[in-house]
């Protein structure tokens, strides 16, 4: 019987991209691919999420590739430029889960210096009953620590969890410690989920 939503942001409430940014200073699309893959990539970006300080990464990079300091000095200094809007039919789940009167928590990796500017931006984040920020925490999806730290602090159990995330790794990653799991691809999808579980 699940009791409790535990929502991913990134993807599934929120479109992110740092394409959003790069497509006003790079001009051709191979380009960013190369930026965002060789420069500013993936890998870079999750050590913010597990609580490095912005300063101390665009420092790194620029050390790495000086002749791209202004395109790096560009990722935080202009990280609200990523961000787009929030994905409509997701938020209309969750506003009718919150009206339901569903339990409702979010687990997020995101940089705990950027995380309050989208809180400032979205007004849906005040609906959930408490978020983890992987950033403010120093630990990261799909590391099962931080899943664990969900579950003690706000006193879960996992079989009482649907985790809902667009990602296949942090999905595994929860169902290997119990957790019931949505693997999100549309919004169609998990509203199809949740109403054949009856928490629609």
């Amino acid at each position: 019987m699940i009791k409790t939503l535990v929502f991913d942001l990134g993807g599934v409430l929120i479109d992110w991209n740092p394409r959003y940014l790069y497509r006003k200073l790079i001009g051709d699309e191979n380009d960013i691919d190369s930026f965002l893959s060789e420069v500013c990539n993936s890998e870079w970006n999750v050590k913010q999420d597990a609580g490095r300080a912005l300063a101390e990464a665009t420092a790194e990079r620029i050390a790495l590739f000086p002749e791209k300091k202004s395109l790096i000095e560009a990722f935080y200094d202009r990280w609200e430029e990523m961000l787009g809007g929030e994905i409509d039919e997701t938020v209309a789940i969750l506003r009718e889960l919150k009206s339901k009167g569903e339990t409702l928590y979010a687990l997020t990796n995101w940089s705990g210096e950027t995380f309050p500017i989208a809180e400032a931006r979205y007004d849906f984040l005040q609906w959930f009953d408490g978020i983890l920020v992987s950033g403010v925490e120093k630990l990261v999806k799909p590391d099962p620590a931080i899943f664990q730290l969900l579950l003690n602090r706000y006193e879960l159990q996992t079989q009482d969890c649907l985790f809902i995330d667009d990602s296949k790794t942090n999905i595994e990653a929860a169902a290997g410690i119990g957790f019931e799991t949505h693997h999100f691809r549309t919004a169609a999808g998990l509203r199809q989920e949740l109403i054949a579980t009856n928490l629609l």
